[in-house]
């Protein structure tokens, strides 16, 4: 932030001190109570501008202000420069395995002379590069793989002849080739309805996938550990009657069950 200026009777004062007495900076700053960079400041600008002392008598405060602080000249804005096309670089650099940075920003420079340099150029891409949201895309064989989720928050069922309302949950299991899918209500989400949805989606499609994919729940999982998680008995019990294996989504990655995530927000 830049420093106070004075009042034009201190910047005066400053210059008597100087120009008249010959005192120090120092000793200027401690009598006028300002700092010692202020007056040098000001005594600078007096030489800069060529003025003797005593100040002629036209000089008043606005013309000595005029003279000590001139309008600043604006400086012409410099043209902004529009970024290169960072997702058609991006595409390049993917699609040809020899091609580098460097060989793009030639390219840029003979089209844009007065474009970013190399440094700046690289650094730019760079920063744009960070931004992008990397994602393997997961190739499922026939009969593979079964995601299975409750699909978010509960629903409404009325009865029909009390008008009793009750919260029913969603269960949702997915095939990961085929997406097929097969979906039920349930009254609870505790362990016996759990294991029972799981029986009537393989009865459903018919078959037992190698492996099923369940969410972090708590009553499925007991540990939801990032490399081993650990199962309840009744749920790993079941995987060893139908002879399949359970290996839950991690903890916070909700893409290795995208399948099954996309039927629930759908």
């Amino acid at each position: 932030m830049p420093a106070r200026r004075g009042s034009m009777r201190r910047i005066r004062e400053v210059l008597r001190l100087k120009f008249d007495l010959g005192l120090k900076d120092r000793a200027i700053a401690r009598s006028c109570s300002i700092p010692r960079s202020s007056v040098a400041n000001y005594i600078s600008r007096a030489r800069a501008a060529g003025l003797l002392w005593p100040l002629p008598a036209e000089y008043d405060d606005a013309a000595l202000e005029k003279l000590l602080f001139p309008p600043s000249v604006l400086q012409p804005e410099r043209k902004r420069l529009e970024l290169p096309d960072f997702p058609a670089l991006h595409e390049e650099l993917r699609r040809h395995k020899h091609l580098t940075l460097q060989l793009l920003w030639q390219e840029y420079k003979q089209n844009i002379p007065d474009g970013y340099q190399y440094s700046r150029y690289c650094e730019l891409y760079s920063r744009w590069s960070r931004k992008l949201d990397i994602v393997l895309r997961q190739e499922h064989r026939a009969g593979e793989r079964l995601f299975v989720d409750h699909a978010g928050p509960t629903v409404p069922v009325v009865e029909r002849e009390t008008g009793y309302i009750r919260e029913a949950s969603i269960f949702v299991a997915v095939l990961g080739a085929s997406n097929y899918t097969y979906a039920e209500a349930t009254w609870k989400r505790d362990l016996p309805c759990w294991i029972g949805s799981h029986i009537r989606a393989l009865e459903f499609i018919q078959g037992v996938p190698a492996v099923i994919t369940p969410d972090n729940w708590k009553t499925g999982v007991k540990d939801p550990c990032y490399y081993e998680p650990d199962l309840n008995p009744t749920y790993l019990n079941f995987a060893k009657h139908y002879d399949t294996v359970i290996i839950p989504a991690r903890p916070r990655k909700p893409r290795d069950k995208a399948c099954v995530s996309y039927c629930t927000l759908s």
